[in-house]
């Protein structure tokens, strides 16, 4: 077991050597648009704006606001630039719980994660430039037109409608027929889209089994989400697309825009009395640092760390402040309203062909040189997800035809596709359960299904553990804590019984792994009591956090920030990220998460640059009065 492991681990580990001859020159050639970005070395004494978090938004508000030649903008960022193993698609799940990763845990779950160690959900998020899109399955989707449609009904300016151009701005889809649609898709925007070079015929017989069922196979960002569809990933020529590849690194030599990394910020300095920001405290190699801005600070640090940040500043429940001795600055409802969408991890199938992701078909010398090489072969997959799924269930609202309240993700592999060295690892089995159930599974083919429940009732909380900045946020999702969730993602499970029996997957051989779960012996073996304990035991996070500084008008008791994500009652502050979402979105969330900052640029944009062009006017104005007292002055003197 242990020789397996140290094989693994060996041979991982000798992939970036493979590579570095080969992108030496992509990466760093100086005239090249993906070179790395520099660390900035000194700092001015202040910025017109600073940016705190350089994710999926963050990157995003950086570029967009240093188009403006006479702004000059600072980005923060507590990690660094993304190691050059991110660039390959198939090395997500390695990622995680690594140097790039907060490595944040929730508190101990009750109805979630009872598989997990301590029954506590790993939770990754990106501590890197570029975020969680460094980390994260590289899927494109974004979410669903009613999703924003409800939005708007307290947020003017948020329909689908309104955030389409903003979506299509930023995207660079080099599918043809994809792109071919330019009523929903954009090309030659900072952002690669496409799908993955390198298609297991698992996939297949997903989508045919799909279609089987009476859904279509459909492009799930056009005019109808629900049916069966393969991914489009944020990927550019078989390599990962972060938002630090598309938005930073092309423009990285703007004078204006200065990138700090391993900047770890403090607090937000606000005057308790104007409730003006006026500056952003940050320590950077063990030096303190406060750095004055002259119009706003934008927080982009994502649904945990904005939070965070926004508590430590004074800005957050008066009560939950005062028990850590941090003066209050705004009482607002800040880590409230917290959501994800809970994924079941542990329905396995499977297969008598030849065609999962097992360990030897990955970890192998032609394996490797075919993606230095060609950039395609099972690297190039996007961390074995291969296609997505939207479906209804009987719970789902029944005035809205295309409003899916579950998803599927397909993957052709689980986490006993390698010897458990890793995999188990990153998703936190214990003991028992990895030698239970999954060890007995090693080097077989699988298939597995990600389950997920698109919009959960339940909500969560962010609090601070301490006022130290260091100190990791307490993160309590709630997982099924309202029973309608338990129910609707029940009906997945079912859902996913009667796709493998499909003629397309009844092809393959396929066969559900039912080896009863441990800790779920004392049930009926697939009844609802018995998949209530399934699910309790193998759900856990689908990797998008939302809703923590919700948005909404300042008569919403749970709104943080307003349609223009201000922060309510403070001056020269926004939020933009996914924490900002008041309910998420019916898909994954980096996508939205670029869209968002794209459109609080505009709204930056067309703010300030409204109040200057007034300005000229006035001043033009005035010097029109001048003259025409002058002239008058003369006409009575004459």
């Amino acid at each position: 077991m242990l020789s397996q492991v140290t094989g693994s681990l060996s041979l991982w580990a000798s992939i970036p050597s493979f590579l570095a001859t080969y992108l030496y020159y992509s990466m760093f050639e100086n005239s090249n648009p993906e070179g790395f970005v520099t660390d900035v070395p000194t700092f001015l004494t202040e910025y017109d704006f600073i940016v705190i978090g350089a994710g999926s938004a963050g990157a995003v508000v950086a570029n967009r606001l240093s188009e403006v030649s006479d702004w000059n903008v600072l980005l923060l960022e507590a990690g660094g630039d993304e190691p050059m193993a991110a660039d390959i698609p198939g090395t997500a799940a390695f990622l995680q719980r690594s140097n790039v990763d907060w490595n944040y845990k929730t508190v101990p779950q009750t109805q979630a994660c009872l598989s997990i160690e301590g029954h506590r959900c790993l939770w990754p998020r990106g501590k890197v430039l570029g975020g969680s899109s460094v980390l994260n399955y590289m899927m494109y989707i974004r979410g669903n037109k009613k999703d924003y449609d409800e939005w708007s009904k307290e947020n003017p300016g948020w329909s689908y409608d309104d955030v389409l151009p903003y979506f299509i701005k930023s995207e660079d889809n080099r599918n043809p027929y994809v792109a071919a649609n330019t009523k929903y898709h954009g090309t030659g925007g900072y952002l690669t889209v496409q799908e993955p070079p390198y298609k297991t015929p698992l996939v297949t017989a997903f989508i045919e089994g799909g279609v089987e069922m009476g859904y279509q196979h459909l492009d799930p960002n056009a005019h109808q989400q629900i049916g069966f569809s393969s991914v489009q990933g944020t990927i550019r020529r078989g390599a990962r697309c972060s938002t630090a590849k598309a938005f930073l690194r092309p423009v990285r030599k703007r004078s204006n825009l200065h990138i700090s990394m391993h900047s770890h910020v403090h607090k937000i300095i606000i005057d308790p009395v104007t409730k003006q920001t006026t500056a952003v405290r940050f320590e950077k190699k063990g030096k303190i640092y406060q750095i004055k801005v002259n119009k706003e600070v934008v927080v982009s640090a994502g649904a945990i760390n904005s939070p965070q940040v926004l508590m430590l500043s004074g800005v957050g429940l008066a009560d939950h402040l005062k028990s850590f001795g941090i003066p209050l600055i705004a009482d607002l409802a800040v880590g409230d309203n917290l959501q994800d969408h809970p994924e079941i991890m542990g329905m396995v199938f499977n297969v008598d062909k030849p065609y999962g992701m097992m360990e030897t078909r990955y970890y192998n010398l032609p394996t490797i040189l075919n993606y230095t090489l060609n950039s395609n072969g099972p690297m190039s997959m996007l961390g074995g997800c291969e296609g997505l799924g939207w479906i209804k269930s009987k719970y789902a609202p029944t005035d809205d035809d295309d409003w899916p309240d579950l998803g599927l993700t397909f993957l052709s592999g689980t986490a006993a596709s390698e010897s458990g060295g890793i995999l188990r690892h990153n998703f936190g089995f214990t003991d028992e359960i990895w030698d239970s159930y999954f060890k007995p599974l090693v080097n077989t083919d699988m298939l597995q299904f990600h389950l997920w429940l698109l919009r959960p009732l339940s909500r969560g909380t962010i609090r601070l553990s301490s006022s130290d900045p260091y100190a990791p946020p307490l993160i309590d999702p709630k997982y099924f804590s309202e029973t309608a969730d338990m129910d609707t993602i029940i009906e997945s499970l079912k859902f996913a019984l009667a796709l493998v029996k499909t003629t397309a997957f009844k092809k393959l051989g396929t066969k559900f792994y039912d080896k009863i779960f441990p800790g779920c012996e004392g049930f009926t073996p697939w009844t609802d009591d018995y998949w209530r304990c399934f699910v309790r035991y193998t759900s856990s996070t689908g990797y998008h956090p939302s809703g923590s500084c919700k948005m909404g008008p300042s008569t919403d008791t749970k709104a943080v920030v307003d349609h223009q994500l201000k922060v309510h009652g403070i001056k020269g502050l926004r939020v933009a990220d996914c924490s900002i979402m008041p309910v998420i979105v019916s898909g994954n969330t980096n996508a939205p998460a670029i869209m968002i900052g794209e459109k609080v640029s505009d709204m930056i944009k067309n703010s300030w640059l409204k109040i200057k062009k007034e300005k000229k006017e006035d001043v033009s104005q005035l010097k029109e009065e001048t003259l025409l007292v002058e002239e008058n002055e003369k006409e009575k003197q004459h």
